[in-house]
């Protein structure tokens, strides 16, 4: 994986002044990598790396996330898609990948940004009827609020239903041992990244794209990329109503099923050499 000083650090201002990071590598025809929640540049570095012998990556960190400025008080999908077109037209950019909530980003950004010509989305939570589970978001924004960050991982965690051991454990032995976890990797950050810590905030920003994208589906028959939608066959069923709702709708799309995955695939601890395998594929 790279280190800090095998990646270059660069930066572009989004509409709305806000700096935008992203870290650099690799050669060949340029592809941004966008994270998804929970996540920041540094959890596509094994991704990128598999990728930099094929391309440019340029790998986005979202805003309020590492290299990036705050989501604003004007925070919205709007936004977001400004960030993305400002890294595009920086990097001349015609490829993307995005994961989750990074997905839901490019998915909408294809539809105001016409240079983006191919784009891999990993499983996107675009909420069909109400597929996707929000009745979470309250008690998460209540402990965020009161400094209990453990407790609202795990309610983030117990309310996407992420694993069978979540599925498992109950919150009194859950709870503890998040906070465990997060201390254990706050201490091991290494320079340029993040601690988890800091991302569980972000958590509600990204549930505000999946309420904002509720009911939008149809609006996708308007993208003109070629699409590839990815998903893991150990994903969450909610997310699988998802990519079965976008194959109906997107006009140029293919559809991949990674056995044996979940929703982290593409993540470091996921098996990003596999889901850069597809891409590869995909963009060449």
């Amino acid at each position: 994986m790279y280190s800090a000083r095998q990646y270059t650090k660069r930066h572009v201002v989004s509409r709305d002044g806000t700096t935008i990071g992203y870290r650099t590598l690799g050669e060949g025809p340029p592809l941004i990598l966008v994270h998804g929640g929970l996540q920041s540049a540094q959890n596509f570095m094994k991704l990128a790396s598999a990728l930099s012998d094929a391309f440019t990556l340029h790998v986005v960190d979202r805003r309020g996330r590492g290299l990036s400025g705050p989501h604003g008080e004007a925070y919205n999908l709007t936004r977001e898609c400004e960030d993305l077109h400002a890294v595009v037209s920086a990097t001349s950019a015609r490829y993307v990948f995005g994961l989750s909530s990074g997905a839901l980003v490019v998915l909408q950004a294809a539809l105001s940004v016409p240079t983006i010509l191919r784009m891999a989305l990993y499983e996107p939570p675009l909420s069909v009827n109400h597929s996707v589970p929000m009745d979470w978001l309250p008690r998460f924004d209540r402990e965020i609020a009161t400094g209990k960050t453990a407790s609202a991982l795990a309610t983030v965690l117990k309310g996407l239903d992420a694993s069978p051991l979540i599925r498992a454990l109950p919150r009194l032995m859950l709870v503890p041992f998040l906070r465990i976890a997060l201390a254990i990797q706050a201490r091991a950050v290494q320079d340029g990244d993040v601690s988890i810590v800091s991302l569980v905030p972000s958590m509600h920003f990204d549930q505000q794209l999946v309420i904002e994208t509720e009911g939008s589906l149809e609006q996708f028959a308007g993208v003109t990329a070629d699409v590839l939608l990815l998903g893991g066959s150990k994903s969450q069923a909610f997310l699988c109503v998802s990519l079965d709702a976008l194959s109906r709708t997107l006009p140029h799309v293919r559809r991949v099923e990674l056995e044996g995955l979940d929703h982290l695939g593409a993540d470091n601890e996921g098996e990003p050499e596999r889901v850069a395998s597809e891409l590869r594929r995909f963009f060449l």
